[in-house]
């Protein structure tokens, strides 16, 4: 039986040779990450110097290999590890970190992690994903779909392979249920309900749903809104941050929206301005103005199941915060304004080429805050 190869990325016994009175080699084999044993030397005037120069060769050979190499027999788990040290080195948001470190972790480096990057072939991807989907759902086997085919398209700019088999798997769809929006008459409805109710009204309930109705602004960026971003004299809301739960930390105010047309100005309804003009400031580290009843920062979660707890009751079992979404969207298109004007007040990004170009991006229309102030017309 012979002798068991080195493990990939370190080298054996390192062997000094004296060539002249001043000249030193020191040699050792080095097992590079393609499998290969090679030998690497380096020359000194002392049989120590060539050692030491020799030490810092192989250490720079294991760091460069062990982080930059990736061949066709490269093990798909370490890929995952240089694929997803290029995802956080590129800032994105916190919750997109958490979301690619948990596909990784439960999904792709526990089915695939032991294949070499060859072995990754169109069928075993199907497989794969077919797998998630069965067990998890078409969301999860989504998400696994998109972090394995950044894995691969790591190994495909390294000409580990020469095309991403993720580019050919099938398709994975996922059923999505379009949210209703209110009606005006149940607008008025659910917020004069929600005013009757005490516990509601000590979770600050109806304070939310009205600045959701009134601005169509995500449950997250509403909860990140802080007192500096308002300007109630000339009644308007930047949108700076949304909240989100980061792993090891908590939560957290990420300055950054959930797309690059997030960050935006809107203008408010009067009847909303007059509602925050009113408001008691509470206290808080973080500003904001709609914290938790302990004066931290609100989890969306726990928010959202405040809203149902107030919602069930009065027969709104059915909405949920993207609803107020529909809704303002629905209210201001019955009121003619143009998808771009719609689209720039939600923070939504795509919309036709045409639109995009007639239409200023990022400048939210004034007319948003007339035409939502209906809502607020029963409150005089």
């Amino acid at each position: 039986m012979g002798r068991p190869p080195l493990p990939l990325g370190t080298w054996g016994k390192i062997r000094r040779y004296q060539l002249g009175p001043k000249t030193w080699r020191a040699m050792a084999k080095y097992r590079d990450y393609d499998g290969v044993t090679r030998p690497v030397e380096r020359f000194g005037e002392t049989g120590a110097k060539a050692e030491r120069r020799l030490i810092e060769a192989l250490r720079d050979r294991a760091r460069m290999s062990g982080h930059g190499e990736i061949t066709a027999d490269t093990m798909i788990r370490e890929v995952c590890t240089l694929w997803f040290d290029e995802v956080k080195r590129q800032g994105k948001a916190a919750s997109t970190v958490d979301a690619y470190d948990d596909a990784l972790r439960l999904h792709v480096i526990p089915s695939v992690g032991g294949l070499r990057v060859r072995e990754l072939t169109v069928g075993v991807a199907d497989r794969f994903l077919s797998s998630v989907r069965d067990k998890t759902g078409p969301s999860a086997a989504k998400h696994a779909k998109t972090v394995l085919s950044g894995v691969m398209g790591l190994a495909t700019r390294h000409e580990a392979i020469d095309h991403n088999p993720m580019r050919d798997v099938s398709p994975i769809t996922v059923e999505r249920k379009d949210a209703r929006s209110l009606s005006l008459e149940e607008v008025r409805a659910l917020r004069g309900g929600l005013r009757q109710d005490e516990k509601a009204v000590d979770r600050d309930v109806p304070a939310l749903v009205d600045f959701m109705l009134g601005t169509g602004m995500r449950i997250g960026e509403v909860l990140a809104v802080t007192w500096d971003a308002l300007d109630l004299e000339a009644g308007t809301v930047e949108i700076r941050a949304t909240v989100v739960r980061k792993k090891g930390v908590g939560l957290i105010l990420q300055p950054k929206p959930k797309s690059q047309s997030g960050w935006r100005k809107l203008h408010l309804p009067p009847w909303l301005v007059v509602l925050l003009a009113a408001r008691e400031v509470v206290e808080n580290d973080w500003n904001v103005v709609f914290p938790s009843q302990l004066g931290k920062l609100r989890d969306r979660s726990n928010t959202n199941a405040d809203l149902r707890d107030a919602m069930n009751p009065l027969g709104f079992d059915w909405v949920t915060s993207h609803n107020f979404r529909k809704t303002a969207a629905t209210l201001l298109d019955d009121a003619g304004l143009t998808v771009r004007e719609i689209a720039d007040q939600l923070g939504h990004k795509r919309v036709s080429m045409t639109q995009d170009t007639y239409f200023g991006r990022n400048q939210a229309s004034p007319k948003v805050a007339k035409l939502l102030s209906v809502i607020g017309e029963d409150d005089s």
